[in-house]
């Protein structure tokens, strides 16, 4: 399986309109250090998988069947703003999971297009895409929001964004899934009331409890990104950067 960050922001990621601090300025410079909405493209066989639809221009990303399927987290419009262009296109349908929330975003229920909205996935139990398995975990968030744990061949992801903190069954569910990679929002530096997003200091502990073989913090803000330039984190925990793949085969995780 291959898990390939599309991008790795928050709403206020770099550059931030009208922001010059550090971050925003060195994003402004170096295209690298940009961060384009929350979102990955995951690949296992014959499956080809977009994780959330927050990038502005998936219409002219990829080609008509390239994507077998599109899994949402929830409809915040920086998760689903993608989907708006895409939905008018022409071809196969594509079929999208997400979460039970009647609301949806704006006329995406009303006037789908191509997208094909499917019955919600049921919460911790396996889905079948191929031969990938697909758990939804429910997340804590200012919506109704899935993170997912995706199992290849007994190699584990799980993907927990956007969410403060996690549900009680939640944690206890991954407790009992030792997990090769973890993905996990990590939207900003330390606070004294981190809401709806966790700050460092609770991903952190979130990852000390769950114990991955390697874990990524995505979500970032510009802020968090100041953070990061003078501070470290634990070796095991990396902040991930668009365009990083990680790959989970019958080996150890590699990552380029």
């Amino acid at each position: 399986m291959k898990l390939t960050f599309l991008g790795t922001g928050g709403v206020t990621a770099a550059p931030l309109f009208g922001c010059d601090c550090q971050a925003c300025h060195r994003a402004r410079r170096d295209e690298k250090r940009k961060r384009a909405p929350c979102s990955a493209l995951i690949e296992a066989g014959s499956e080809r998988i977009l994780l959330d639809g927050g990038l502005p221009l998936l219409h002219e990303r990829f080609q008509p069947g390239e994507l077998t399927r599109i899994l949402l987290t929830h409809y915040h419009m920086d998760h689903v703003q993608g989907l708006f262009a895409l939905r008018w296109g022409v071809g196969t349908p594509i079929p999208v999971w997400g979460p039970p929330d009647e609301k949806g975003s704006d006329d995406l229920f009303k006037h789908p297009g191509l997208l094909d909205f499917r019955p919600s996935l049921t919460p911790f139990v396996p889905h079948q895409f191929g031969n990938l398995f697909v758990t939804p975990l429910p997340l804590q968030h200012s919506r109704l929001t899935h993170g997912y744990l995706f199992d290849w061949h007994g190699m584990r992801l799980a993907w927990l964004c956007d969410t403060c903190g996690l549900p009680p069954e939640t944690r206890d569910y991954l407790i009992g899934q030792p997990l090769d990679q973890l993905v996990l929002d990590c939207n900003d530096p330390p606070r004294s009331d981190a809401r709806n997003h966790n700050d460092v200091q609770l991903a952190l502990a979130i990852i000390d409890d769950l114990q991955p073989r390697q874990a990524w913090l995505t979500h970032l803000s510009h802020e968090m990104d100041n953070w990061l330039a003078n501070h470290s984190l634990p070796e095991h925990v990396q902040p991930a950067r668009d365009g990083l793949t990680l790959f989970l085969g019958a080996d150890q995780p590699v990552t380029v």
